[in-house]
């Protein structure tokens, strides 16, 4: 995507014909993006929410040099937002035919990861939790933990082993 600073220096300033400019030449690349991230149904939508997001948060943009990799960025975590199901349903009557009701995992299953998770030392629970069921991104969890980015793929590879270990030998948190 090729995007010309001045324009985005203009709609940062609050130029309305430079942002409307800016957000339509980027409009098919960030398509062809969302097209490799998202489920097929979900691009648009994608797309529409990320060029909304650049519209109100653009004065927000530090460097304007960044001005595309923040945009794929944005759609990036759009597809991935809807992907895992977090979007608020407008129609409350979907038939059934159309939209199957989920299954819900085992209970001995849940019963199990419940009780791993108890006996996880307290720092690798909390960056699977933020990582695994928040679904924060790395930067964003590094952040939260005050980690560095290598710190924080470490213990989150370390809780998952130990997980996957305590999971595999029946680990119960009254034992």
């Amino acid at each position: 995507m090729q995007v010309d600073t001045d324009t985005v220096n203009a709609a940062k300033a609050g130029d309305v014909r430079a942002l409307n400019d800016l957000l339509a030449s980027s409009r098919q690349d960030l398509r062809r993006y969302a097209e490799y991230h998202c489920v097929i149904n979900d691009v648009e939508d994608a797309v529409q929410e990320t060029l909304f997001a650049a519209s109100r948060r653009l004065v927000d943009l530090r460097r304007t040099e960044t001005f595309a990799s923040w945009l794929f960025r944005i759609v990036k975590r759009e597809c991935n937002r809807m992907r895992r199901g977090w979007r608020l349903l407008t129609n409350q009557d979907i038939d059934e035919t159309i939209q199957p009701a989920m299954t819900p995992e085992p209970l001995e299953l849940r019963i199990e990861i419940s009780r791993a998770m108890a006996v996880l030392p307290l720092h690798y629970r909390t960056i699977l939790l933020m990582r695994d069921v928040d679904g924060l991104t790395l930067n964003e969890t590094a952040a939260q933990l005050g980690l560095e980015l290598a710190a924080t793929k470490s213990r989150l590879h370390r809780a998952r082993v130990l997980m996957r270990e305590l999971l595999a030998r029946g680990e119960r948190a009254d034992r």
